[in-house]
């Protein structure tokens, strides 16, 4: 229910819903089926991320350093297919857990159906979105006896893209919004219980986990041929998620499960993004410390 005026409404929630009175653009009720956009951003991430890999599965050049021409893709289109499917699984179930787990572990014992049936009205955590599809990546690989890293660093490019869709659907949606904020562009969201002017949050993580990410990765993958060092991809992915989104933390709502005596200190969104990034630093260092070595003998 809209307790507030929002500054942005042009874009219903639901793109169109099925009921007894036939197909309906926008919220109409009573519906047997409501297509959201928060629904089609997740659509719209895999199935553009699995185009992308299999041009990334395409180009074998570009998995190799560049004298070395005769280097093969680590996979196959058939396997990026395959991979499409376990991702998907990865995504919804762990993001799922996640936000139970992280964000509202009371509904484990309280509302242990809304696990799975309240999926539909959203409800899902990057971080354990990120752990479901480490873990789908990681059968996959063994299942198929691929180089997960090199798995992952493909996983990496193509990510962003479904980042940026969920950012947009969340603020489609008037929800996680920002801290309060005068600034010129602050916004009102029609289900803030205080009604207050907020940072578009949703828009700044946007712009800085998707198009910003997708950026940095992609010119380390076709400038620098970063998919020749198995696991630099993934952990530049890690690292620079991991500080946008502490970044972003200090712009957004703070959540309100944390424990007292750690409120207005940090944040969940912090304390999850900090093994990110140090794995993330770690899979660098691993990978570029022989090239950062200096010559004997100089300073």
């Amino acid at each position: 229910m809209q307790t507030c005026p929002a500054s942005f409404d042009l874009i219903d929630p639901i793109l169109f819903t099925i009921g007894p009175d036939g197909f309906n653009l926008g919220t109409h009720e009573p519906a047997w089926f409501a297509l959201r956009w928060y629904a089609l951003a997740y659509i719209a991430g895999l199935m553009l991320g699995w185009r992308y890999m299999l041009a990334l599965s395409r180009r074998a050049h570009i998995w190799h350093p560049r004298d070395d021409k005769k280097g093969k893709s680590p996979f196959n289109e058939a396997q990026v297919d395959d991979l499409l499917i376990w991702a998907t699984l990865g995504v919804i179930a762990g993001g799922r857990m996640g936000y139970v787990v992280f964000y509202m572990p009371e509904m484990i014992w309280e509302r242990p159906l809304d696990i799975v049936l309240g999926i539909t009205d959203g409800g899902m955590a990057f971080h354990g979105g990120l752990i479901g599809v480490a873990l789908a990546l990681w059968y996959f690989a063994r299942s198929q006896k691929l180089n997960l890293w090199q798995i992952a660093d493909a996983a990496a490019v193509v990510t962003p893209i479904g980042l940026f869709f969920g950012r947009m659907a969340n603020f489609i949606n008037g929800e996680l919004w920002g801290r309060p904020w005068d600034g010129p562009w602050a916004m009102t969201f029609a289900n803030d219980p205080y009604c207050v002017p907020r940072h578009p949050s949703q828009l700044y993580e946007a712009a800085l986990e998707g198009l910003a990410l997708f950026a940095i990765i992609n010119i380390a993958t076709w400038k620098f041929r970063s998919l020749a060092k198995p696991g630099l991809n993934a952990g530049l992915f890690l690292l620079c998620y991991g500080l946008f989104r502490a970044l972003m933390e200090t712009v957004r709502e703070p959540d309100a499960h944390m424990p007292e005596a750690l409120q207005g200190i940090v944040t969940m969104g912090m304390l999850l993004s900090l093994p990110m990034i140090g794995l993330g630093a770690w899979l660098i260092w691993r990978n570029i410390k022989d090239d950062l070595k200096l010559p004997a003998g100089k300073a």
